[in-house]
């Protein structure tokens, strides 16, 4: 029996669309969790605001979401899979790293853990386990 990967049922196709749907996922609770704690972080700024920051990063996540599960181009997966390292990387280096303030951007330094950043942590980490599984399990030629 030839097999043919474009059929709806099957396992490529069903191990991307699980995959499209947990990159969304971790991208809309990192947009949750974003937005729901921006207006705590509103005192530390610069010229920005690292609540404003937060709200960007909301959005950002929320319009990766909707695009890798909307549209479902390549370059729809490269841009979640670039919210969700981007996000972690900033979270991981403003956790570990007293970088102090930079330019417009304000000194984020908080390096404590609790319950909402250890939640962002795992949704930027399974949006991008899922968005690379998006960009390197592509539909056989």
């Amino acid at each position: 029996m030839h097999h043919d990967p474009t059929r709806p049922d099957t396992p490529h196709r069903k191990l991307r669309s699980v995959a499209r749907l947990l990159a969304a996922a971790g991208l809309a609770a990192d947009a949750y969790f974003h937005a729901h704690l921006a207006d705590r972080y509103d005192a530390v700024s610069a010229p920005l605001s690292q609540g404003t920051l937060f709200r960007v990063e909301a959005a950002v996540a929320a319009l990766a979401a909707l695009l890798v599960l909307l549209w479902r181009r390549p370059l729809a997966d490269a841009f979640a899979w670039t919210v969700a390292a981007g996000g972690l990387a900033a979270l991981l280096l403003y956790r570990y790293v007293h970088v102090g303030e930079l330019g417009p951007l304000p000194n984020m330094y908080e390096p404590a853990w609790f319950t909402d950043k250890n939640l962002v942590v795992i949704a930027q980490m399974l949006a991008l386990v899922a968005a690379t599984l998006l960009l390197t399990r592509r539909r056989p030629a």
